[in-house]
């Protein structure tokens, strides 16, 4: 038999090889500098959340004495050398990458992260001006003695910390005072004036704890600073929510949020590495960490800020991607009009549409179905889930629209989608207020389906509408992440919605649905049919084929039943995006499937199924990744696409994805990535998407 390690790799380290992925991608000389700077900052904030979920969790069940080990045999410990190994070669890549490199590309295009040190007089003067009418009454020096216990530090909060000396006593005082990142810019502007340059697109930073190192001595008046560092922390983030305890999940979540926001247990700390000796070991023994989770630092600490530095007005260092068109069967809508003339519902009684955002615009497509919902004085009723929102979201005005015009509407409320709870705690209490009939879903599991339904009286009957989506009702990451949605009137899919609205609302049990596959009920086991049938029929000598894009693989039985069907002689194209837990091209175990991960200017989000089945496809989109918390642990809806010219389209889509040479990484027997040379790239999905 197999070790474990030979057939999975770890989810956790293939999640590292996802970032790395990132980086590298930010480190390419074919991306502009500021997208550089973009995808610098992605990559230390996705770290950052990996150690607020991830890491914490694996913590966590050391410290309890959980040996339970992962799908690749390692146990907690195991896993956690490993991961802070891996993820100290790469921040120390980022680091020097940041520091050189990058630096010296924004020189070249006029932007400047200047050192107070290098200031002149004039120069300085401005800064100390700025300091203390802009700075210094937003700061709180707190000292550590017998009568001030260490203070609590705040997730993600970068600090300084001094060593004072009063002069009155021989001992040395310990300071600690909290940069407020929050509440002024990281990265503060110098005014070109001020530099004395006539160049007027040139831009000049100074960092903000640059300038509070350099008037420390303001802080303590009377006494001396005799060093100071600068650190920040990363807290254990995740929510524990005990749903079946909870009268009230609306109220449990509010908790649960005040919890998170005091934070939990220190899983990082991140430190200048010139950091003195006796600040460090204080901070050691004040915070209770173990050396290995401490990460030292050349340069600057929570590189996640730079993505400020994107928001400079230079349009010439940044990929224009406000793309996208009005899908062509929707470009005769007359959206101001009140008759029913050139209506989405006219259009889609005659044909389904298949969308693919950001190519098609989401403003006149999905928010013009909700929004013409919202005013037809015909439609009935709305329903539709809700993971995650834009805080300006135009599909809560339209919901809100069409209760205040009588129609019924019915929104399930995700209030557990991870670091968006709080936002969706006030859209839920915002829709109640409404009059809009919220729920929160089922008992244990997470609501992660994108489903709207709308109900129409026509002829004296109702008709359904109805949109299905792999990604989120969010205007704003519609513009960034590639989804797929089906608007359509399929009666029997229709009639599976409506199934799954009155499960979700506690009102079915949900025994039988014709034709949408919904998790956790029916659709692990669909997978599982249509990859057997693959293998059948490559063991009977016909041609079989599976293509599955996704954000992550990780079930071990949909990894297994692959490797059979590989084994049978099935040919697996896979487009993974992220973690990858199956070894692709492995003798005598994996020599029919390969793997490709796209990283580009947009976000791969789209989750698409297709099955060859003897020359009869069957294509599937949806919500829902090969993992086992989407097939068993949340609710999940995926649609067949059945209509063969959409079904085309689709395949085309695919085959564009498995051509592409520019955006894509190989995945190499041993798990790691390969890169195509970007100078003799031919086919450029993203770029190829937007101009096609």
């Amino acid at each position: 038999m197999k070790n474990q390690a030979d057939i999975f790799i770890n989810r956790e380290l293939s999640w590292i090889e996802f970032n790395k992925r990132v980086l590298l991608t930010g480190m390419e000389k074919g991306y502009k500098v500021l997208d550089k700077v973009k995808f610098c900052s992605i990559f230390s904030n996705n770290l950052d959340e990996f150690f607020m979920v991830r890491v914490a969790s694996l913590k966590a069940q050391v410290e309890a004495g959980i040996t339970k080990k992962s799908i690749d045999g390692l146990n907690p410990k195991e896993q956690l050398a490993k991961i802070n190994k891996e993820v100290k070669k790469l921040t120390s890549i980022q680091e020097k990458y940041v520091n050189y490199e990058l630096n010296d590309e924004l020189k070249k295009e006029g932007i400047f992260l200047k050192k107070y040190k290098d200031l002149n007089k004039n120069q300085k003067i401005w800064c100390n001006n700025f300091f203390n009418s802009s700075i210094f009454p937003l700061l709180t020096p707190l000292v550590v003695d017998p009568a001030h216990p260490f203070p609590f530090i705040s997730n993600l909060s970068l600090n300084l910390a001094a060593l004072i000396n009063s002069g009155e006593e021989s001992k040395n005082q310990f300071v600690r005072v909290k940069i407020p990142t929050k509440n002024i810019n990281r990265f503060i502007e110098i005014p070109n004036e001020i530099i004395e340059i006539d160049d007027q697109s040139s831009h000049f930073f100074i960092s903000v704890e640059d300038l509070i190192g350099n008037n420390i001595n303001s802080l303590f008046n009377g006494m001396e600073c005799l060093n100071y560092s600068f650190f920040r922390v990363t807290r254990d983030a995740d929510l524990e929510l005990k749903e079946l305890e909870a009268d009230d999940l609306l109220i449990a979540v509010e908790q649960s949020l005040q919890k998170r926001r005091i934070g939990g247990d220190v899983v990082r700390l991140e430190v200048e590495s010139d950091i003195p000796e006796n600040i460090l070991k204080l901070l050691i023994e004040s915070i209770s960490i173990q050396e290995e989770y401490i990460y030292f630092s050349k340069g600057l600490l929570g590189l996640d800020d730079l993505n400020q530095l994107t928001k400079i007005n230079k349009d010439d260092l940044r990929e224009n991607l406000l793309i996208g068109r009005t899908h062509p069967q929707l470009k005769n809508l007359d959206s101001s009009s009140k008759n029913n003339f050139n209506s989405i519902f006219k259009i889609l009684r005659k044909k389904d549409i298949l969308l693919h955002h950001p190519y098609d615009l989401f403003k006149t497509s999905v928010e013009e179905f909700i929004n013409r919902a919202a005013d037809d004085p015909i439609v009935m009723a709305i329903k539709i889930t809700l993971y995650r929102v834009s805080k300006d979201s135009p599909i809560i005005s339209a919901l809100i629209r069409a209760a205040e015009n009588g129609k019924e509407v019915m929104t399930l409320v995700e209030l557990k989608a991870r670091f968006d709870e709080d936002n969706n705690v006030q859209w839920a209490k915002q829709l109640e207020q409404a009059g809009i009939h919220v729920v929160y879903g089922i008992i244990g599991f997470k609501t992660h389906t994108k489903v709207a339904l709308v109900v129409r009286k026509e002829k004296g009957r109702l008709r359904n509408y109805f949109h299905i989506g792999t990604g989120n009702y969010n205007s704003n990451t519609s513009r960034f992440y590639t989804d797929l949605g089906l608007l359509s009137t399929d009666p029997d899919i229709a009639s599976d919605l409506l199934e799954l609205f009155n499960y979700l609302s506690g009102c079915s049990k949900q025994k039988h649905l014709e034709k949408l596959l919904v998790s956790p009920s029916t659709m692990r086991e669909k997978f599982k049919y249509l990859i057997k049938r693959e293998i059948k029929n490559a063991e009977e000598g016909k041609t079989a084929k599976i293509i599955a894009k996704m954000n992550s693989l990780v079930d071990p039985e949909i990894i297994k039943l692959l490797y059979l069907a590989s084994a049978a002689g099935v040919q697996i194209s896979l487009i993974i995006r992220g973690i990858c837990c199956l070894y692709p091209k492995r003798k005598n175990l994996s020599e029919n499937i390969e793997v490709k991960s796209i990283i580009g200017h947009f976000l791969e989000h789209s989750r698409i199924f297709w099955f060859y089945n003897d020359n009869n496809p069957e294509a599937f989109i949806g919500s829902a990744d090969w993992m086992r918390r989407n097939l068993d642990r949340r609710i999940e809806a995926v649609v067949p696409i059945e209509d063969l010219e959409l079904k085309s389209q689709l395949y085309s889509l695919l085959q564009t994805y498995i051509k592409d040479d520019y955006f894509s990484w190989i995945m190499n027997e041993d798990g790691s990535y390969a890169k195509y040379a970007i100078d003799s790239a031919y086919n450029r999905s993203q770029i190829d998407l937007i101009e096609k």
